[in-house]
């Protein structure tokens, strides 16, 4: 009895001092990687890049599961992949020209195929192409060269990989086995290695393919938190982000939303995505498929373009707009057309969009606003109208036009705290921009 009683006592103090520990350490972010979110959460406008052998196809970069191809035999374009045309820095400049301020490249997507050089695996670009050449590692250095941030896209599932477990995806292409999740965690956890180590300028890791489990019938654990101390151990500035469609989880540093401003979920895959307090970031593209797709010519125009790069600043969203590179190492011509035309607006009015916070006015049938400081630019898209109104607390210190910086004619109910301006005729296709000082 008195050995029984004594292991008892030292089994419940055992249990009691681990009710004082935590599993794990929750993460506290790094002085750096709080100035690393700062600054990102001021660029407002970035590219997003889906470029990988799939452009050989020109179907997009799903066909290896939508075309229901072989692995083995999809593989094989990679011994035909030389984008001859391709040059890092002609790309960058005309990233810098549109007015973005960081870019983001898949570096390996759904298809399993690196577009970076690794020892992980002899599929990709430099051992499996007669290109030969490092592609994230070329769009790096121009990048530092040119003062763009650098970002990079991680696919968390892999249609190509035995190790992978089955998910609701890649059904067939050929893989065999139930998978080895450890084994592929590893493999991941290798490659962000490299791409952290061999790459030091990378400023944010984008995931995606999570959502390939959420059909499972027992919750697939992803181990994200344990990723995520895993990339933070190596390089704690960078910016973490996981493309879910779920509320964020410890370990992340930004919250993305795909095709969807924060806070609307017109694809419904947000229906638990509670806008969080980090920096948010909203993706979209250009035309419609993310990779390149040759009969896909339904680029948006500029007017759109701007308009949505508005309203995701005045969300406080970062857009991140999507361009496919054709399999030549080129851009669509059509895409930088219309990267020139941004650039050309925000060379103007860069300053309602960068560094901005959310408008307070929330959308308006007139438009939407942002703020910077005691500044409210008020951004707006109705072409038609000749006057606008809005809620004021108070009534405001000037109201100009923002180009010409010439005063509007306004009016201030101080009993209904309602401001009514008469707007300038609008002269371009796109937005017009009142200033207001409060």
């Amino acid at each position: 009895m008195r050995i029984a009683f004594k292991k008892n006592k030292i089994i419940a103090l055992l249990l009691a001092l681990a009710a004082f520990q935590p599993a794990s350490a929750q993460y506290v972010p790094s002085d750096d990687n709080l100035q690393a979110r700062q600054e990102f959460e001021e660029s407002r406008f970035g590219i997003f890049l889906h470029w990988g052998i799939y452009s050989m196809f020109a179907q997009g970069e799903w066909y290896l599961n939508t075309g229901n191809l072989n692995r083995d035999e999809y593989a094989k374009a990679a011994a035909g992949f030389y984008p001859i045309r391709f040059d890092a820095r002609q790309w960058v400049k005309a990233f810098k020209e549109a007015g973005a301020k960081y870019l983001t490249i898949t570096s390996r997507h759904h298809d399993g195929f690196s577009m970076f050089h690794t020892a992980e695996s002899p599929y990709n670009i430099v051992d499996a192409t007669p290109f030969g050449r490092d592609v994230i590692g070329e769009l790096a250095e121009a990048c530092q060269q040119e003062g763009l941030r650098f970002h990079v896209y991680y696919s968390t599932l892999d249609w190509t990989r035995d190790d992978y477990p089955m998910g609701r995806t890649g059904l067939n292409t050929g893989k065999t086995g139930k998978g080895d999740f450890n084994h592929y965690f590893q493999f991941m956890k290798n490659q962000v290695r490299e791409l952290l180590t061999n790459y030091p300028n990378i400023e944010g890791l984008w995931f995606d393919g999570n959502w390939d489990h959420d059909s499972d019938s027992v919750a697939f654990d992803w181990r994200m938190p344990e990723f995520y101390r895993h990339i933070h151990s190596i390089k704690p500035r960078c910016l973490v982000g996981n493309n879910h469609h779920e509320a964020v989880i410890e370990g992340e540093d930004f919250q993305m939303f795909e095709r969807d401003l924060p806070g609307q979920n017109n694809n419904g895959w947000a229906d638990n995505q509670v806008i969080s307090q980090l920096p948010l970031e909203m993706c979209e593209t250009m035309n419609g498929a993310w990779g390149y797709k040759v009969s896909d010519q339904r680029y948006k125009s500029t007017e759109k373009l701007i308009e949505l790069l508005t309203r995701a600043a005045s969300k406080g969203s970062n857009l991140l707009l999507n361009i496919g590179p054709q399999p030549s190492g080129e851009l669509p011509e059509v895409a930088l057309q219309r990267l020139k035309e941004m650039g050309q607006w925000l060379s103007q009015y860069g300053e309602t969009i960068y560094g901005t916070k959310a408008g307070p006015t929330g959308d308006q049938p007139w438009g939407v606003s942002t703020m910077k400081g005691n500044r409210v630019f008020l951004h707006v898209l109705d072409a038609d109208a000749a006057t606008i109104e809005m809620d004021c607390a108070k009534k405001p210190r000037a109201v100009v036009d923002f180009v010409s910086n010439n005063e509007l004619g306004y009016t201030y109910d101080k009993k209904a705290k309602r401001l009514t301006i008469r707007l300038p005729q609008a002269t371009t296709p796109y937005q017009r921009v009142v200033a207001l000082s409060i």
